[in-house]
């Protein structure tokens, strides 16, 4: 067997470059499941073609002969940063590679993160090298409808490669980020949700034409099939509207998540509460609607409509059984991106468990995203995505001396 260790600098300059395998065991001193097993002492995670084969104690979990063994102090499932725009938005936050909002039109469900999202920028090995495997990234909040949002894997591979879900969600912002100057539209709150509703309507409105296009004998195939008068915007909401694809919602006032809220249980349609500031105010209202939330980051400036956000949040909502995870978030005035592991080291310092604050960035924003199934937590079956520190994740002074993506090392970059 092939020893790697990733538990200090010194032992990483000895290696060059570690080999890009799918049979690859995994030894950390202290091993976070995530899952029924819960936390394991001198654990071992064995992964083979890309899937995890095995989880145990080392004394108990057999090493396959001709795998790399790679070791560190601690290691976790890999990171979910659960809504941003990495990989739409560049590294060089230039024009150039800023592709995360198109101003031409303040409603575009029709626009696709995957055609836009480029694996090979550098933001998204950045982000790879602390830990972060999984990203919910796509158009940012800013319209009243900027676009769609994809699940993808930052393995830095050609995109029909690393994407896991195609279309995660569908994106929409209320409050001032998206409301428009002079006599443009939407101009006020009212006008947003107006908007929204005669959207919907118009995609029921689609549906129903379809229906109707349709002979009653047809196939599946035949049922599928668009009408002739085929509209990309509404094929984009109708997904919404049949539960497939939730509506996400970028809402931080009180009364912008009451709109949503309400909007949501006029249309029957599922939403996910993005950011949410003032979320805590509604706790009743939540919990009751099943709305899960995608916390806006810990250490987000809180200015204008985000004024009464607190870094203790997560914790309240979390303590109230309301599904929580956090996000890197979009903010123009962020020269890169955000970390969602320091965001969560933050939840950590304020109100949250180790063990809450890590299910932040791993197995809720799985289940949040329906992605559960492979990835936020170590167990067999599950894709074999691991991060590597030489300590506590969220300790300021650790290190993220290795990253593993479905069995392949994907950085061994200290960071």
């Amino acid at each position: 067997m092939k020893h790697v260790m990733l538990a200090s600098v010194a032992a990483l300059s000895l290696q060059l470059a570690l080999p890009a395998t799918a049979q690859v065991a995994i030894k950390a001193a202290t091993l976070h499941t995530m899952s029924p097993s819960g936390t394991i002492s001198d654990g071992v995670v064995v992964i083979t073609n890309g899937k995890i084969a095995a989880v145990g104690k080392s004394a108990e979990t057999p090493i396959p002969a001709g795998y790399t063994v790679i070791e560190g102090a601690v290691a976790t499932p890999g990171l979910i940063d659960s809504r941003g725009t990495v990989g739409v938005s560049g590294i060089l936050n230039q024009k150039q590679d800023q592709d995360q909002l198109e101003r031409s039109s303040p409603i575009q469900p029709e626009l696709r993160a995957i055609d836009a999202f480029n694996p090979a920028d550098r933001l998204v090995e950045w982000v790879r090298s602390f830990g972060v495997t999984t990203i919910h990234t796509g158009h940012a909040p800013g319209e009243l409808i900027s676009g769609q949002t994809c699940v993808v894997k930052t393995t830095g591979r050609p995109i029909e490669e690393c994407t896991v879900l195609a279309v995660a969600t569908v994106s929409a912002t209320l409050g001032p980020w998206s409301e428009k100057g002079g006599s443009a539209s939407p101009g006020t709150r009212a006008k947003q949700i107006s908007m929204l509703r005669e959207e919907l309507l118009k995609t029921q409105d689609y549906a129903k034409r379809r229906e109707r296009a349709t002979p009653a004998n047809a196939g599946d195939e035949e049922k599928d099939r668009p009408p002739a008068d085929r509209n990309l915007r509404s094929e984009a909401m109708l997904r919404v509207l049949n539960r497939e694809v939730p509506l996400l919602i970028t809402a931080n006032r009180a009364q912008d998540i009451g709109s949503a809220l309400r909007l949501a249980k006029e249309f029957n349609i599922h939403i996910i509460l993005d950011s949410g500031a003032e979320s805590y105010l509604l706790i009743d209202d939540l919990r009751a609607a099943g709305v899960p939330v995608i916390l806006h980051a810990s250490m987000a400036r809180a200015v204008g409509d985000m004024e009464n956000a607190s870094r203790e949040t997560a914790a309240t909502l979390t303590g109230a059984g309301i599904p929580v995870a956090i996000q890197s978030g979009y903010e123009s005035y962020v020269p890169k991106s955000r970390v969602v592991l320091f965001e969560a080291a933050q939840t950590a310092a304020h109100g949250m468990t180790f063990d809450q604050a890590l299910a932040a960035i791993t197995t809720a924003p799985a289940t949040i995203l329906g992605i559960a199934d492979r990835v936020g937590s170590i167990a067999v079956g599950k894709d074999g995505d691991v991060a590597i520190f030489d300590g506590d994740p969220f300790e300021y002074t650790t290190h993220c001396t290795g990253v593993v993506i479905e069995g392949r090392v994907v950085s061994d970059t200290v960071r």
